[in-house]
């Protein structure tokens, strides 16, 4: 009996520590499990093929349990023309291609806008929709399609030299924000492109042997876009004279990144902003409306202070603020986050966070926006609006012009036919090997919920 008691003092005492790191000296009835794209065969084949207009569930979790990380990667690519890589070799390895087309050995390139036509999608306890609907991209902070090096507490991205700041360049991509869940976890990937796109995942969870109380908050996210902004002066430059004289007190005509019910709190979000005046984005006060209120109760003193940055936004990434993708990278460009991780802003009844698009609402931007919340459910529903309205405006190469009408020789018309009849065998013999991992795909999606059944069987 004193030996318990000894033991129960000793963990009251851990439990009471404020080292962010103190639970991993803790012992806890926890099992910790994956869903993962390993390839189920037992060869190397580790990702899915997720075809064009489909959707996959990636895992199905019986609870109590919480995603505690997702990793992933992918890759989406346009043929062009035929390669000299024999379609079969090459569908039997890893699917990196890295011969410039210059050589011409390959003829293919990134779909410039993969990243907002693909949507993670994940919902919670059975509720009748989902919890998080985001593109694949904004979800994990790449912006614009665009990727960028950074390393925040909650996500991060990781992208070689000549895929960074490069529209669907490749990246691998990180999520550590628990998503915990009661009854069950799905995790789905929409694609609403009109090709296949490759995914390779992890998702990492841990599962309890009891419930989470009624006041679990559960992990939320939304997207959202404005193109452009309705501003009232766009044609009017940035803090001037004429523009700061106007005022704006209730926040009407505010950019919303998120508009919420129920009780929990916000922690964050991501901005993406394409700049059409050729000055400055920003100058625009954050505005948060707690439960109802019809003026903020928390007003902010401009766009690059909510994201603690100054006089600009900075080329910086920390643990809970800066810029993934800046101005000076890619003129005409901005990516930035903030996320309230130990400030969280809290509401019983509703959100609405708010940030003025230019001072007072004058510019008339491109804005995009992921936020991030947890609350109890249920939570209200939202939508996501049709793939069309989600790409994002991209520069284009100057046109070559009218061609000039050339007679051809003989030599020529023949080039051309066989290059015809090369794009054609080649192309039959690329969609085969597509196939054969698209047939794969549902038995290889029901053995990962068959692998989290026989896991939460044998851990009650």
């Amino acid at each position: 009996m004193q030996n318990q008691s000894l033991n129960l003092e000793k963990s009251s005492v851990q439990s009471q520590s404020l080292n962010l790191l103190s639970k991993l000296t803790q012992i806890k009835e926890v099992r910790t499990a994956r869903a993962s794209s390993w390839d189920q065969d037992g060869r190397n084949q580790d990702y899915w093929m997720i075809p064009a207009g489909e959707s996959v569930v990636l895992g199905d979790i019986e609870g109590p349990g919480s995603i505690s990380h997702i990793w992933m990667t992918s890759f989406c690519r346009r043929t062009h023309g035929p390669s000299v890589i024999n379609p079969a070799g090459g569908g039997n390895i890893a699917p990196v291609n890295e011969i410039h087309n210059a050589l011409g050995v390959t003829w293919e390139t990134a779909d410039p806008a993969w990243y907002r036509k693909v949507l993670i999608k994940m919902t919670w306890d059975d509720q009748s929709h989902p919890s998080v609907l985001v593109p694949y991209g904004d979800f994990f902070c790449i912006g614009h399609s665009m990727p960028g090096n950074f390393a925040s507490l909650p996500f991060t991205v990781s992208a070689k030299p000549e895929e960074q700041f490069k529209f669907g360049g490749v990246a691998s991509v990180n999520c550590y924000l628990p998503m915990p869940f009661n009854k069950r976890a799905k995790i789905e990937i929409i694609n609403e492109n009109d090709v296949p796109f490759g995914l390779y995942f992890h998702i990492d969870y841990e599962l309890y042997k009891q419930p989470f109380g009624d006041d679990t908050a559960y992990f939320h996210a939304q997207w959202r876009r404005e193109n452009p902004c309705d501003g009232w002066g766009p044609d009017l430059q940035v803090n001037t004279p004429e523009v700061n004289r106007v005022a704006n007190l209730d926040g009407a005509g505010n950019y919303v990144i998120l508009e919420a019910e129920g009780k929990g709190h916000y922690i964050g979000c991501n901005l993406s902003v394409t700049h059409f005046q050729g000055s400055w984005w920003g100058e625009g006060d954050d505005m948060f409306f707690i439960d109802g209120e019809k003026l903020p109760s928390i007003v902010g003193t401009g766009a690059e202070d909510y994201f603690n940055h100054a006089w600009g936004m900075q080329k910086n990434a920390f643990p809970f603020h800066g810029s993934i993708v800046h101005e000076s990278d890619v003129p005409g460009y901005q990516v930035s986050y903030r996320f309230h991780i130990t400030d969280p802003v809290h509401f019983s009844e509703s959100i609405k966070v708010t940030i003025e698009h230019g001072h007072a609402n004058h510019l008339s931007d491109d804005w995009s926006s992921t936020a991030y919340w947890y609350q109890t459910l249920p939570s209200k529903p939202f939508g996501i609006l049709p793939v069309e309205e989600r790409i994002q405006p991209m520069p284009q190469f100057p046109s070559p012009g009218p061609l000039k009408k050339v007679e051809l020789n003989d030599e020529m018309k023949e080039s051309y036919e066989l290059a015809k009849e090369r794009m054609n065998e080649y192309s039959e013999g690329r969609t085969n090997q597509v196939q054969k991992k698209v047939d794969r795909l549902s038995r290889h999606s029901q053995g990962n919920i068959e692998q989290s059944k026989n896991i939460r069987s044998s851990f009650k």
